[in-house]
């Protein structure tokens, strides 16, 4: 079939265009971190000409698209908010989530004004589970008072950050969580529009999603008339391609548009001129999932747990290292030595290196600093991240040279190439380490310059991330570190 140059820029940009997952490996990081357990399964990764990045199976890594072992599911907190409607097991359907508690949040809500939604997730505190912990309030009232002929919510469940399956866990077992929040959020900024941007690497979420939706048009909860209401939301599932760029809000926007998922440059802000130009609020899918409980309990109720600065609970998605792996709901606070030796059990096999909690783009956490909190501020002040919570263990069989080469060779593969410092910078620090991999050791002056350039230069997190996470390396790995340089 011929295609137009346009259809194949757009199409040349994502991994899995055409490509069906079954039989591919994952090569995500909780599976390198995990290789040595199984290495013909992190050979067939690395073999694979369309990788797989995560595939949200990091319980089990090394995984393929086949693997489909249970995930444990632990609340670790005094009241769950994310996980009560699971401790009894999935959701089957929407008569399930109801008989649990679900719904209660949208009938509350009905006759509720706008400003007190607004000023609940206020005083709950609720910041951005996707990376940057942005307050979600100043997201809402953002959209809320801007103007446009339309109004869209994008819950953004592009859970690219390898070792975090959180959010597979949450859409295949209960999507119906997600579609309440969402509904909450439209009838609240004044949105009659939805989109969920779901990763093509979660078919059996896709499909529960899918399901979910007809249940709650056909109950009345998505249409002309919510609930009887005089509102009106509708919603509706877009699938990816494979791209973790789309985890970018902008990128996901052009994703959703048809267009080539690149970043686009700010302002001017998305809460203005968002989806189709007209604002839009996104939020990730634990982000959005914590709504309902916080309308129905109180947001002093969510901020009575947590930290003064890290308020509420956190999903950690701990990876197969751990002698318990599986999905913890937690209040922040928690430290990582507790999340490592009290939840995880330890490791089962080797002694800690470090513990990568914020995704790739993040620092690692070393043993001498296992005491930090989980908490936004201070993971921040040792160069690391709560991201999306997937907490990956690497043993002392990983060295910190091929952690490095790993990343920046994700990172290379991942760039969109709106920028130069990312697009031709990653690839060179992937290159320079694949070097010192094979004995070359690399100019420390070089590794500066590109630092830099990617700090200083890059247009979006990803470059700016895989900066941090350098220089989060150098900071707390500076013996081993200093080996790859001449």
């Amino acid at each position: 079939m011929n295609r137009s140059p346009a259809t194949q820029a757009l199409s040349s940009f994502y991994h899995l265009d055409d490509t069906p997952l079954a039989g591919h490996a994952c090569r995500g990081l909780a599976c390198f971190a995990a290789r040595h357990g199984q290495p013909q399964r992190w050979q067939q990764a690395c073999a694979d000409t369309a990788p797989l990045y995560c595939l949200g199976l990091c319980h089990q890594a090394p995984a393929v698209a086949a693997d489909s072992a249970p995930v444990a599911i632990r609340a670790h907190c005094r009241q769950p908010v994310l996980l009560p409607h699971l401790l009894d097991g999935p959701c089957s359907g929407l008569a399930t989530y109801q008989t649990r508690g679900g719904g209660v949040a949208l009938q509350r809500l009905l006759p509720m004004p706008a400003s007190d939604v607004i000023e609940q997730l206020e005083s709950a505190g609720l910041r951005g589970r996707g990376g940057a912990g942005f307050p979600a309030a100043r997201k809402w009232a953002a959209v809320a008072a801007a103007s446009g002929t339309q109004k869209y919510v994008v819950a953004n469940a592009d859970e690219g950050d390898p070792g975090s399956f959180s959010d597979k866990v949450l859409l295949e077992q209960n999507p119906f969580q997600l579609i309440e929040a969402m509904i909450i959020a439209g009838l609240t900024v004044g949105a009659t529009q939805g989109y969920i941007y779901l990763r093509r690497e979660y078919p059996a979420a896709a499909s529960m999603l899918q399901q979910a939706i007809q249940q709650a048009y056909a109950a009345g909860w998505l249409g002309k008339a919510v609930l009887g209401s005089s509102h009106h939301f509708g919603l509706q599932l877009v699938i990816g391609h494979g791209s973790y760029l789309c985890g970018e809000e902008t990128a996901m926007l052009n994703a959703i548009e048809g267009q080539r998922p690149e970043v686009r440059i700010r302002p001017p802000q998305i809460s203005e001129h968002g989806l189709y130009g007209q604002p839009t609020l996104v939020n990730n899918v634990e982000t959005l999932c914590a709504v309902p409980w916080i309308i129905q309990n109180g947001g002093a109720a969510y901020a009575a747990m947590g930290t003064a600065h890290s308020k509420g609970t956190k999903l950690l998605s701990l990876n197969s290292l751990f002698k318990r792996p599986g999905l913890y709901e937690v209040e922040f606070g928690i430290t990582i030595r507790q999340i490592v030796d009290e939840l995880g059990g330890g490791l089962r096999r080797g002694r800690l290196k470090g513990v990568m909690i914020g995704g790739p783009l993040a620092g690692i956490v070393p043993p001498s600093l296992l005491d930090t909190p989980l908490d936004y501020d201070a993971l921040h002040a040792i160069g690391c991240a709560v991201g999306h919570g997937g907490v990956i263990a690497f043993a002392d069989d990983s060295s910190i040279a091929e952690i490095v080469a790993e990343v920046f060779r994700f990172g290379a593969g991942e760039s969109c190439g709106k920028c130069t410092p990312c697009h031709l910078g990653s690839p060179e620090l992937a290159r320079s380490f694949e070097a010192v991999l094979a004995g070359v050791r690399m100019p420390r002056q070089r590794w500066h310059e590109l630092i830099a350039a990617l700090a200083n230069g890059s247009l979006c997190g990803h470059g700016r991330g895989l900066a941090e996470f350098a220089l989060a390396i150098e900071r707390h790995y500076p013996q081993e570190l200093a080996t790859c340089f001449v």
